[in-house]
């Protein structure tokens, strides 16, 4: 019984130390690049003729920067770097911790230099109405001292539009093909509990949506009456239309004087108040036209949204 134990001890030992050794050996040769994995290297004559699918970096993409008074460049994120000239980007949804990285960067800009303007740029597929709140009123509360000139890239959707108009007057802009989505904001998750506390949460997302409809009346001009009217459903909005309903102040075209005659594509800088009246009825080309003109064949698919003048 004794030699039987032994031996089954003596073997155990035997068995964790040929693994230990295993797995020395894979660390020694992980390090030099071998290990389980296997890298076969072509040619250079068939890397060049393979056709192969390339793919993008997925992960955030690395610029240099030079620190001011330092002799070398290093790289940090592009989204660091563009803290650095004052401008954010900001094209996730909307929630708590996006919320919080939001306001943060914010307030360390305000501290840095409380008069330098912030350029915000919008691609926001939508926000959670408290934090999404939390935003807008720390960029209320910065404009009072500083400019904030905000863009809609892309889509900006529910309280994304709200903070796309949030910005000083007479910087709020949008591309040409950028859309804004106005709607009334529904609860954020599914609420359990007895059913006098059910009716305190709905209570509380309604007031906070009227709150909300009274920020868009007081940004745009419009009536309390007309904006609940139009969010009773989805609210889509062109960078044209925007401009009309009062959300955005322009639409940044390609200026012409930039434009090339040799017919390659160059966009030029965009901006130039001076090219473009979105509010003049008088307009003879452009976006402003599109609302009068009509089909040849007197059809409409889309009539628009109805504007209040």
């Amino acid at each position: 019984m004794m030699r039987g134990s032994v031996l089954v001890l003596l073997l155990g030992v035997l068995s964790s130390t040929s693994a230990f050794s295993a797995y020395e050996s894979y660390k020694k040769n992980a390090a030099v690049g071998g290990g389980y994995r296997k890298t076969v290297t072509l040619p250079s004559s068939q890397q060049r003729g393979a056709k192969g699918l390339v793919m993008m970096p997925s992960s955030v993409p690395m610029v240099p920067y030079k620190p001011p008074g330092s002799d070398y460049a290093q790289f940090i994120d592009i989204y660091s770097r563009m803290y650095r000239d004052r401008t954010m980007m900001i094209g996730q949804f909307i929630d708590e911790e996006a919320a919080n990285n939001i306001i943060s960067i914010i307030l360390y800009l305000r501290k840095e230099d409380p008069k330098a303007p912030i350029t915000l740029y919008f691609n926001v597929p939508g926000a959670i109405l408290r934090p999404g709140l939390a935003v807008y009123d720390m960029i209320c509360q910065c404009k009072k001292d500083m400019e904030i000139s905000t863009l809609n890239l892309g889509l900006c959707t529910g309280m994304g539009a709200l903070l796309a108009g949030a910005g000083t007057k007479g910087k709020r802009a949008a591309m040409p093909n950028s859309r804004f989505l106005l709607h009334r904001t529904g609860m954020d998750q599914p609420f359990q509990g007895q059913a006098s506390d059910i009716g305190l949460e709905v209570a509380n997302m309604k007031k906070m949506n009227d709150r909300v409809e009274m920020e868009l009346a007081k940004m745009t001009g419009q009536t309390i009456a007309r904006i609940q009217q139009d969010m009773k459903r989805d609210f889509y909005l062109s960078s044209d239309e925007a401009v009309q309903y009062g959300l955005i102040d322009k639409v940044l075209l390609p200026s012409p004087s930039k434009r090339t005659a040799q017919g390659s594509v160059d966009l030029g800088a965009f901006g130039g108040e001076n090219e473009q009246r979105y509010q003049n009825k008088e307009n003879t080309g452009g976006w402003g036209t599109q609302q009068t003109e009509k089909k040849k064949d007197g059809k409409d698919d889309y009539d628009g949204p109805k504007i209040s003048h």
